[in-house]
């Protein structure tokens, strides 16, 4: 099964670390290894933005080129705006693009990889599910 991968990831993922590689790193490299990793647009503009050398942005541009972007409907978006209302109504904040990631797993089933705790708030309120590396 595919896994949604957060920003968050990628960030730990392509950030140089001294003292070694985390682990979300680690299990980054098995899920692309393994075909696992799907890839949305709006995480790939996260991942992209604020990349302010020229050179640095063609080259993630292109290894990120590897990943399509899994098409989002418009569905999407609406379910993200109840989702985001239902959790504010909880008093629980997130982002809009975290909400479009609660959005697309709901419609697609597929789990989300992210070292963010918010999210681990939203699945007590929304019928998403979170990827864990043990099952």
């Amino acid at each position: 099964m595919k896994v949604i991968v957060d920003t968050c990831i990628w960030s730990l993922a392509l950030r140089r670390r001294r003292g070694g590689e985390a682990a979300e790193a680690r299990i980054l490299r098995g899920l692309v290894l393994d075909g696992r990793v799907q890839m949305v647009g709006p995480v790939r503009q996260e991942i992209l933005s604020g990349v302010s050398d020229a050179a640095h942005f063609r080259k993630l541009r292109d290894r990120l080129a590897a990943f399509p972007d899994l098409p989002l409907v418009s569905e999407d978006y609406v379910t993200a705006a109840e989702f985001f209302n239902a959790c504010r109504s909880k008093g629980i904040q997130g982002s809009n693009t975290d909400f479009l990631l609660c959005s697309v797993s709901h419609r697609t089933a597929m789990p989300i990889f992210s070292a963010d705790k918010d999210f681990t708030a939203y699945a007590g309120h929304l019928p998403i599910s979170l990827f864990s590396p043990d099952g």
